[in-house]
């Protein structure tokens, strides 16, 4: 199925759902075709894996890194389940069935260097072809779908920048928080009595002035030609849209916001603890995944132009980025992606020791792992460093493709997508799930 096609039958916002009820099941009456949202009856998704009631949403996180890994010494030299663990695995061998490690991977016709990172989630090349506007990235198109069901549709969030991989339907970048304790303050600190009625006065503003908006067109309708009034129902259906939203708003202002067994943490001021941010930062999301404050979440690990303080290191990232296959600096650049990893690995940890129903936070959350550089040196998109962990995915494996004929990333994305349940088979160059992964 096309995008355009899937447009035609789930309006964009509508949550998708199929089984007892059949997957395109679409009430009709009174000349209003309408998709079904997602309903109890329905217990598989699209992709046929199970989704029986009761059991704990699925989640995805990314995180993006804007220097890269050093492909010989993440990527295993042995395809399959079999591999040695590489330097960078070591750490994280006892996660090994959690995860899976992709080579010879890239983004069809994304060039651009650190540009790219434009791309890293929409698998648009707007940053090498000249194009103006980017598209929707994966997250926002998963929280356009599915993040009504919590208080916050998506996460954007960033080591130390407002920039972003995360972009809206219309390309527009979703600037990034990246401060853990005004994220905290956002997620668990019970707003002041004040702020919510303001917050409430400003819903009911904006809900007013679209009952006025509406019933202006509702008139102009009526000297209107067929072709008009189908552009104004349209304009009417995006005008509910909006009005749902808005009192699911409303209905969040009046709700408390969950109690955490955590104090409110203190920014890191050394702008150069690179990994103490991550880890930080990654606290925060895992507790904002396990009180269901939002299923969605973007995670971008720009490049600290300074001294990381690791035994070892005595230049800066960014330019040990740049080593030019300086065996020094070489060295240096893989002990900080040696703590990049291990950082995540932590993370995972923490995820997979959250009990959920029917397994754990881990085992409900897709966690993507990668950067637009395959080569940070050479500023080379190609052969993107890829890790996947979580999500019911089957894992344990490399699944190494040609490193000269990269296979689509954007073929990931659809598995992603398909594993929330969306019929969706199309992601930007992608248009097949991913070759070799497997659904548990």
């Amino acid at each position: 199925m096309s995008n355009s096609t899937l447009a035609g039958r789930y309006p964009i916002g509508t949550p998708l759902g199929l089984n007892q009820l059949k997957r395109r099941t679409i009430l009709r009456g009174a000349g209003v075709a309408m998709a079904l949202p997602w309903l109890s009856a329905m217990q598989q998704t699209a992709s046929g894996a199970s989704e029986h009631r009761g059991k704990s949403p699925r989640r995805f996180v990314s995180m993006t890194l804007g220097l890269g890994l050093l492909p010989e010494n993440l990527n295993p030299s042995q395809a399959g389940q079999g591999y040695e663990a590489s330097r960078y695995l070591q750490p994280i061998t006892d996660l090994r069935d959690s995860f899976t490690v992709f080579s010879g991977i890239s983004h069809p016709g994304v060039t651009g260097g650190h540009r790219a990172e434009a791309s890293i989630l929409t698998a648009n090349p707007v940053g090498s072809s000249g194009r103006a506007k980017n598209t929707i990235s994966l997250d926002q198109l998963m929280a356009k779908h599915l993040g009504n069901k919590t208080r916050y549709a998506s996460l954007v969030l960033s080591s130390a920048s407002s920039s972003s991989p995360s972009y809206t339907e219309n390309g527009a970048m979703i600037p990034a928080e990246s401060s853990p304790s005004r994220l905290f303050n956002k997620l668990f600190v019970q707003d002041s009595k004040s702020a919510r009625l303001q917050q409430q006065q400003r819903v009911n503003h904006g809900r007013s002035i679209m009952d006025l908006v509406s019933e202006d067109a509702k008139r102009l309708s009526r000297s209107l030609g067929p072709g008009d009034r189908e552009r104004l129902e349209q304009y009417f259906d995006s005008v509910r849209q909006l009005e749902q939203k808005l009192a699911a708003s409303e209905a969040w202002t009046t709700r408390a916001k969950p109690i955490v067994d955590r104090e409110k943490p203190v920014d890191i001021g050394n702008s150069n603890d690179f990994i103490g941010r991550q880890r930080l930062m990654s606290e925060m999301i895992r507790l904002a995944l396990q009180t269901d404050s939002t299923r969605f979440v973007s995670y971008h690990l720009g490049g600290s132009g300074g001294v990381l303080p690791i035994a070892g290191v005595e230049e800066g990232y960014h330019a040990l980025s740049h080593h030019g296959k300086d065996p020094r600096k070489l060295e240096q650049l893989a002990l900080i992606e040696t703590e990049i990893v291990r950082a995540w690995g932590d993370f995972l940890r923490e995820l997979s020791g959250v009990e959920e129903d029917g397994g754990s936070l881990l085992d409900h959350t897709s966690i993507l792992l990668t950067s637009n550089l395959g080569n940070a040196s050479s500023h080379d998109n190609r052969n993107m460093p890829v890790m996947l962990a979580g999500g019911g995915f089957r894992h344990g494996q490399h699944l190494a493709f040609d490193t000269k004929n990269n296979y689509p990333l954007p073929n990931l994305f659809v598995s992603l997508l398909q594993r929330l349940g969306l019929p969706i088979d199309q992601f930007a160059s992608g248009t097949s799930t991913m070759t070799g992964l497997e659904m548990v």
